[in-house]
């Protein structure tokens, strides 16, 4: 074991003690909570050594744990509340819509749903329109319309692209000891698997590559623009205009998952500032204003497969609860007041974001640790509200791919995932993956406590 490496153990060691001394009620809930749900929770992403916190309330920036700790959080229900925790819009227009009969589901056609569908479409470009309840079963349906719309069977994915619990495309999700190559879960059959092509992220010319080879079995490539769950690299321009090119060339479908990335960094998609219109998107987490609302949305030729009168009809019923009354609710508030308040809110937030950055990388430099945050401007993006620290081992790595960011050799994985993860939380900021999102109700205090508890933690790193 080198020297660094003990050190880290040690300093992980205490990490975790003093966490389970400022956290004990939560122990003894997750305890509780582990006699009846698996792994005591439904998300595996929500769960971390020793044991979660668990959280009483949530009000903008800020959660407050069964202890009573008021935390800083920068995950912010996935990154979907881009508002902050329980918006007094969102609030206000639930209870409106619950005390005038508007509530519960009801199973019918209702105009609400027109009403959103029109606004989701006229802010992203897309010319039809169909709900779900969540960003795994979008994705899924637009793998499904991609095939349907085709004929074609073969899935091109990225390296580390997160496209949820999708078993078309549950494969090259996390790095395992022969890189990406591997299928993520048990129960995807061999053969949806021997369908799902991976390519690394940012790679041009290995794109180019799987089209001259396989073009004419494609039905469709899917990307996330932004990678949500690989550090936050973004797309670069070349990339993504190549994607574009190819697909268009060789006949396949090009799927842009904006689940994250949709209502992010502007009032729409982020296909918008790369000038790219994909055949099909996908929307959740912001689009739903907290509630659980996803859609697909894309050139009306190809979603009419999901019509009752196309040929190869793609069944795509959005389940029971799809166009739930709230989540309508919810969704049109918050879609309305980002496209109103788009020319100030977008550019507050990326100056914010890029003041975190930049600051959480000072403090590190100061005392002597490099360390660096994703999320800043490329060829595309202007700036953003998304951020993640990594600990890279030479001063010149840029990473653009999950490669870069998964590979122990290149930066300090495990430091990333679990010693600032516990570090932060001992200070009162509450980070996953490294960092998370930025909202709107975050302040520059909200920053001044970040920095003073990064630079508890590097300070703890150089003792």
């Amino acid at each position: 074991m080198s020297t660094d490496t003990y050190r880290h153990e040690r300093l992980l060691a205490a990490l975790r003690a003093e966490y389970e001394a400022r956290f004990p009620a939560s122990k003894g809930a997750h305890a509780r909570a582990t006699t009846v749900l698996i792994d005591g929770g439904s998300h595996g992403a929500r769960a971390f050594e020793p044991y979660p916190f668990y959280v009483r309330e949530a009000e903008g920036a800020y959660i407050t744990t069964l202890e009573g700790h008021r935390l800083v959080d920068f995950w912010q229900g996935h990154y979907a509340n881009i508002l902050g925790h329980n918006p007094g819009l969102i609030r206000d227009a639930l209870v409106d819509s619950l005390q005038h009969g508007a509530g519960l589901q009801t199973g019918m056609f209702e105009e609400r749903e027109t009403e959103f569908a029109r606004l989701l479409a006229e802010t992203t470009g897309a010319e039809r329109v169909r709900l779900t309840t969540a960003g795994t079963l979008a994705t899924m349906y637009a793998i499904m319309l991609a095939r349907g719309y085709t004929g074609r069977r073969l899935v091109v994915k990225i390296t580390g692209g997160w496209h949820g619990a999708n078993p078309m495309a549950l494969k090259g999700v996390d790095r395992g000891a022969s890189g990406f190559d591997a299928v993520d879960s048990a129960g995807v059959p061999e053969a949806t698997a021997d369908e799902i092509v991976v390519t690394p992220f940012n790679d041009v010319d290995t794109l180019h590559k799987i089209f001259r080879s396989l073009g004419d079995r494609i039905a469709c490539l899917i990307f996330e623009p932004c990678l949500g769950g690989a550090g936050f690299i973004a797309a670069s321009r070349l990339f993504m205009d190549a994607a574009r090119q190819l697909t268009t060339q060789y006949g396949a479908l090009l799927i842009l998952d904006e689940v994250i990335t949709g209502f992010r960094f502007c009032a729409g998609g982020v296909q918008r500032l790369y000038g790219v219109q994909p055949d099909l998107s996908t929307f959740g987490k912001i689009v739903g204003g907290g509630m659980p609302l996803a859609a697909v949305a894309g050139r009306a030729e190809v979603m009419a497969v999901a019509g009752k009168g196309a040929k190869n009809r793609v069944w795509f019923n959005g389940g029971t609860y799809s166009a739930h009354p709230l989540t309508l609710v919810a969704g049109q508030a918050m879609i309305a007041y980002l496209r109103d308040h788009e020319d100030t809110l977008y550019p507050a937030l990326a100056a914010r974001g890029a003041a975190l950055r930049q600051g959480i990388e000072k403090v590190f430099a100061d005392r002597g640790v490099l360390a660096r945050c994703t999320g800043h401007p490329n060829d595309a993006i202007g700036g953003g509200s998304l951020a993640a620290i990594y600990f890279p081992r030479r001063d010149d790595m840029h990473p653009q791919s999950a490669e870069d960011m998964t590979d122990p050799r290149l930066s300090d994985v495990r430091l990333r995932e679990e010693g600032l993860k516990l570090g932060l939380l001992l200070h009162g900021i509450n980070v996953v993956h490294g960092l998370g999102a930025l909202s709107t109700a975050h302040t520059d205090a909200d920053l001044a406590r970040v920095f003073e508890a990064c630079d508890a933690f590097a300070k703890r790193l150089t003792a």
